[in-house]
């Protein structure tokens, strides 16, 4: 392998680049093609019903409403999150054309973690509009309108972008005089700054930074969200009408469970056990990472009432107006 020198840091050391990286992750699975078979059509799918929710959702007045804005926004973020990894994943390993420029890896990498830490707030957000729609019921159109989502919305992109932006920009900084082997199912951050030769404890900070950021903070939000949902629900006198509330939480704790219980179970086993099968981790956070975006536009059309309502309006439209 040839490499690059890119960046002079002083007059005694260089930053070494390498022309890319060869990502590596399921080499030795077997039958592993069918697996990325499967992949192709959970995109497929992926794209079909986020798209679908979006368009339901911008054509329908009824629906501009900051709930809804907030599955947008979910929806929109899933849709990037799964076209930045399984196209890329099919390439690399159904094509076996596994081989990343150095820049393009970086590309990558920022994407993904931005939209799966976006992917995380997005749930936060949906947390915090049931914790004001049931605590604050009085309230609820004062506190949570259309424009104080669109700023919680921008407001969370604009946090994201800049702690990611930082993070995979300190990639620059490490040099590659070794192996250009990452271990992974894409150009994944810990993987490739450990193959770093020279000090890589910004990058592990930043890591580490970045898991209670995106990950524990919003998870800790979340539950603690969801307490006060509980005692504020028990404290109404009516059974069918805590049934009520509690069936309007329905679909965002079943996207929350999809998203956060497969992460907490391969890093909880991770750090009890101390060993972890890298294969088998590989494959867990595969499937973690790709399930989700094609799973929770399918809870929200089928568990909202609303949006089953208005999807199946458009049809209606739709075929009507294919009859003339």
């Amino acid at each position: 392998m040839v490499f690059i020198l890119i960046l002079t840091v002083s007059n005694t050391s260089v930053i070494i680049h390498p022309p890319g990286f060869y990502i590596v992750g399921f080499e030795s699975f077997p039958f592993i093609s069918v697996y990325f078979i499967f992949l192709a059509f959970v995109y497929v799918f992926s794209v079909m019903f986020n798209c679908l929710l979006i368009y339901t959702i911008a054509v329908s007045h009824s629906l501009h409403t900051p709930k809804f804005m907030a599955i947008t926004n979910l929806a929109v973020i899933d849709l990037v999150l799964n076209s930045c990894t399984i196209p890329g994943m099919i390439k690399i390993f159904l094509i076996k054309d596994n081989f990343i420029p150095f820049n393009l890896c970086l590309v990558q990498m920022f994407v993904y973690y931005a939209f799966a830490a976006l992917e995380s707030y997005a749930l936060t957000i949906l947390a915090y509009d049931r914790l004001i729609a049931i605590c604050f019921p009085f309230r609820q159109n004062s506190i949570n309108t259309v424009r104080s989502m669109c700023w919680i919305i921008f407001a969370s992109w604009c946090f994201i972008v800049g702690i990611i932006t930082f993070s995979v920009s300190s990639m620059t900084r490490l040099s590659f005089c070794n192996s250009v082997r990452v271990f992974s199912y894409f150009c994944d951050y810990a993987p490739v700054f450990r193959l770093a030769c020279n000090d890589y404890s910004l990058q592990w900070s930043a890591s580490s930074s970045l898991s209670v950021l995106t990950l524990g903070g919003p998870f800790i939000f979340i539950l603690l969200s969801y307490v006060s949902i509980l005692v504020t629900v028990f404290k109404m006198k009516s059974v069918d009408r805590r049934v009520k509330t509690l069936a309007t939480c329905v679909e965002h704790i079943i996207v929350v469970a999809i998203f956060y219980i497969p992460l907490l179970v391969i890093f909880s086993i991770g750090f009890f056990s101390r060993v972890v099968d890298p294969e088998k981790r590989v494959l867990s956070l595969s499937l973690a990472s790709c399930m989700p975006p094609c799973i929770n536009p399918i809870v929200y059309s089928l568990k909202t009432k609303e949006i089953k309502i208005r999807t199946l309006v458009l049809f209606r439209k739709t075929k009507a107006n294919t009859k003339f």
